[in-house]
């Protein structure tokens, strides 16, 4: 049997379908949803993430509102732009470009922001609440803005059927970014979860127990064919910049030989992740036009 290739492209196609719906929707109530980008310094990546934010809003009917701020920017100044951001009533969004520079500290720079514009889902008192809640059709109906990359796995994962409830799925990564909120959103959904890291023991033999397997390391290629069930479900989140290429953490070529579906990298899970970011936008327009 073929391997399935999980197109996180398409899919995130759909999800924007439904974004621009939604604007068209509010724009005809006189209403552009607003996306706020702050990114602080020069790191290239960052700059591309941040690019490729801005395309897509001015794509599906949003406003970009580009926030660029120099590396040696002072955390008081940040603040400040980030207050005048949660004041502004034509901002819907806003997303503080992650990794900051070392001196800023993102545990007192994200909550900083109004919980209701957290387009990145990662406000402490968002994921305080979702979390908390038992099912998975209760977070999503909660309007609580999710963590954009996991809430993409989960969307990949509904589109293309794949069976959660039942299913055993091994997290392999624990970061706060990914791997904890993707772990308790499959839990939500009645998976038995298993959270490993790079100091798991005996990590292949977790991985090779798992229905859904998700590699969130940032290590290129570091999911082998050995490491993987046959027929099951893996999920490359991680990508990385390498002599041959993009790579993500599973070794794509090794792997599609054994697994059952499988993300690639590029057109996986990274064009999901700004899919949900304007979701999450449009969601938090909605939200405030009602309450006004």
């Amino acid at each position: 049997m073929d391997c399935q290739i999980l197109d996180g492209k398409a899919v995130a196609e759909k999800v924007l379908e439904r974004v621009r719906e939604k604007a068209q929707a509010l724009s005809a109530r006189g209403i552009v949803p607003g996306l706020a980008t702050v990114l602080v310094g020069d790191d290239p990546a960052s700059a591309v993430y941040v690019g490729q934010k801005i395309k897509r809003c001015e794509a599906n009917g949003f406003n970009s509102i580009h926030v660029p701020l120099t590396a040696d920017v002072t955390e008081e100044k940040l603040l400040d732009k980030i207050g005048e951001l949660n004041d502004d009533p034509k901002v819907h969004g806003i997303i503080v470009q992650l990794p900051l520079p070392k001196h800023l500290n993102p545990e007192k720079i994200l909550p900083a922001l109004d919980p209701g514009k957290d387009a990145d889902g990662l406000h402490p008192s968002n994921q305080g609440r979702w979390i908390q809640l038992k099912g998975w059709d209760e977070v999503l109906s909660s309007g609580i803005p999710l963590p954009c990359t996991p809430a993409g796995v989960m969307e990949i994962l509904k589109h293309y059927q794949i069976p959660i409830s039942g299913a055993h799925a091994v997290v392999v990564g624990r970061s706060s970014l990914v791997g904890k909120p993707l772990a308790s959103m499959l839990l939500a959904a009645n998976a038995t979860v298993t959270v490993c890291h790079s100091r798991s023991n005996n990590l292949p033999e977790f991985c090779r127990q798992a229905d859904i397997l998700v590699a969130a390391l940032g290590r290129p290629k570091f999911i082998k064919a050995d490491m993987v069930k046959e027929e099951s479900v893996v999920i490359d989140v991680g990508i990385s910049r390498t002599p041959e290429g993009l790579k993500g953490d599973v070794d794509f070529e090794e792997v599609k030989s054994v697994a059952g579906a499988i993300t690639p990298v590029p057109r996986g899970v990274g064009p999901m992740t700004v899919a949900m970011l304007l979701w999450n936008t449009v969601k938090a327009a909605e939200t405030r036009v009602a309450s006004d």
